[in-house]
């Protein structure tokens, strides 16, 4: 018997526990397939826990993941519970307590799926976003001074390490190399406005490139990417960026590969514990009535056997989706795609 690895599986809201069982699915389908095991602990962590004992995470929940291979997350956010309570307190807590410094996004248009982009079709959509997912912005730097007064001051500082920087460059440049395919590396920034981090990044981009003499370098404005993506994506490889501007371009890349439905994500410690997920979100409309579209959370299984080496079974499980969105959907949207989520489950783990 192959390797056997702990995944601690987090349904959380909404729809989330409904996709997280078909990807459940296929990932014990591939376990038996591809020769290896898989122990399965199931976290409460959501909304529903929240609205029930008051607490977001109990505080060993981060020592308790770290006890696992890989998190599989389905969805976080609930109807009930104010919007940034679950997000932040779940999501961000967790990233910055796993130190999971990377942000994977995937750009990939499969077959017969619609783009909104014309005349683009897979062999132009197939890219990488690298963010860097524990600083900048969102590292919760800054406060308000008089708060509802015509005087009221909010400040929100980005904060940039070298050392979180460097070592999100430095990763980019290596998924370049190991995705072999344009092995080109585009930093994303803004250095004629935000003079100061993306300086160090500029700085930092340039002395890690010394490093990889095989990989091509290249350098573009935000605004500039966000064009480049609509017009021309066939020109991206890898694009590396900050934690901000990548939670903007990951959403510009979902929607030109064909929405929500299809799109995943990892948050990756290379040396930790790295946490797998579809980025459509909770979907709380749809909860129960099996018309989800489970591919993305397909998909972020997907991701998380190929980031534990399973690369056979990785491919099996891309190449089924692949199969499935090409002969089987009639769409990608809930409850327009010819079957319901869990025949999409099955579809997938049975064409292994």
């Amino acid at each position: 018997m192959g390797k056997n690895y702990k995944i601690a599986v987090m349904g959380g809201d909404g729809t989330g526990p409904e996709v997280t069982a078909e990807g459940v699915k296929v990932l014990k389908a591939a376990a038996d397939k591809f020769n290896f095991s898989l122990q399965l602990t199931d976290f409460d962590y959501g909304g529903e826990r929240y609205l029930r004992t008051g607490e977001v995470l109990p505080e060993n929940a981060a020592e308790e993941l770290k006890k696992h291979d890989a998190v599989f997350l389905g969805a976080i956010g609930h109807p009930e519970v104010k919007p940034g309570v679950l997000e932040k307190g779940i999501l961000l807590n967790l990233r910055f307590a796993l130190d999971q410094y990377i942000n994977l996004r995937p750009v990939i248009l499969y077959p017969n799926v619609d783009t909104p982009l014309k005349d683009k079709g897979p062999e132009d959509i197939n890219f990488v976003v690298v963010r860097e997912n524990t600083e900048g912005l969102y590292a919760g730097a800054g406060g308000v001074l008089k708060k509802g007064t015509p005087d009221e001051v909010a400040v929100q500082e980005s904060i940039n390490t070298r050392k979180g920087v460097e070592r999100c460059i430095r990763f980019a440049f290596d998924y370049a190399r190991k995705r072999n395919r344009k092995k080109t590396v585009t930093l994303c920034g803004k250095t004629n406005v935000l003079t100061f981090a993306f300086d160090l990044w500029e700085r930092a981009f340039y002395e890690v490139a010394e490093e990889y003499p095989d990989i091509k370098t290249e350098y573009a404005h935000v605004d500039a990417i966000c064009m480049w993506m609509v017009k021309n994506p066939e020109w991206f490889d890898v694009i590396v960026t900050d934690n901000m501007f990548g939670d903007i371009i990951t959403d510009l890349g979902a929607m030109i590969q064909g929405g929500m439905g299809i799109a995943a994500g990892g948050n990756i410690n290379p040396a930790g514990v790295s946490m797998f997920e579809p980025i459509g979100g909770s979907a709380p409309k749809y909860t129960g009535k099996n018309v989800i579209n489970p591919l993305a959370a397909i998909g972020a299984a997907q991701m998380m056997m190929d980031h534990l080496g399973e690369t056979e079974a990785a491919q099996a499980i891309e190449n089924s989706i692949k199969y499935v969105v090409a002969d089987k959907l009639d769409s990608l949207s809930a409850g327009k795609m010819g079957y319901g989520t869990t025949e999409v489950g099955d579809m997938v783990a049975e064409n292994l």
